[in-house]
């Protein structure tokens, strides 16, 4: 993956760069999914976080979860979510979403160092996504919470190793300056390949 490459991915649509990693440790919650399919998720997201070297807790002190993931069949359900918009920051998103006609859509929060503090994935199972393994859908929802990824994120080896690479300590947990890309690139290399 080459540096440009890499910036493409962190480059918002207004033109800014930011990649940011978890600062703290990820405690998950997953809501609309039957049973076998949660634990489907679960495993994903355990599986994501431990390559990247993170680790998972049952509860954020401050929060309780912080990475929360939304399924629904049709957008409106989202009208149930109590305090949805305090929540996203974003007023009446369900009827946005609907507007749109999107699939997926996410939010991250920041701590004032500008690592993640939490990440809201809203995803509709229907349409195209209804047609997507679980296991499949768990792991690409799971690695686009690991990092800002502005761009389509699919999941692979060398994602994998760039995923790796953003979580190595000596690097800062935020970078807005997309010149951080060469340092990621450099670092690919030794962050080796996935298990």
């Amino acid at each position: 993956m080459t540096p440009d490459q890499i910036v493409a991915l962190f480059t918002r649509p207004d033109g800014s760069f930011l990649c940011a990693r978890w600062g703290r440790p990820v405690a998950p919650v997953v809501f609309g999914l039957a049973d076998d399919s949660l634990d489907i998720f679960r495993s994903a997201i355990r599986a994501v976080f431990a390559d990247a070297g993170h680790p998972l807790v049952e509860t954020d002190p401050e929060m309780g979860a912080n990475l929360i993931l939304f399924f629904v069949a049709d957008w409106a359900e989202l009208t149930g979510v109590p305090d949805l918009d305090r929540l996203t920051g974003v007023d009446d998103l369900p009827a946005r979403l609907a507007q749109q006609g999107a699939d997926q859509y996410r939010i991250f929060r920041f701590d004032p160092d500008g690592s993640i503090r939490a990440c809201l994935c809203f995803t509709r199972i229907t349409g195209t996504l209804a047609q997507v393994h679980p296991a499949a859908l768990a792991e690409s929802l799971a690695v686009r919470a690991t990092l800002t990824f502005a761009q389509e994120a699919t999941p692979s080896p060398e994602l994998a190793r760039l995923i790796r690479a953003a979580y190595t300590p000596v690097l800062p947990a935020a970078a807005t300056d997309n010149s951080h890309a060469l340092r990621l690139a450099a670092r690919m290399d030794s962050a080796g390949t996935a298990p």
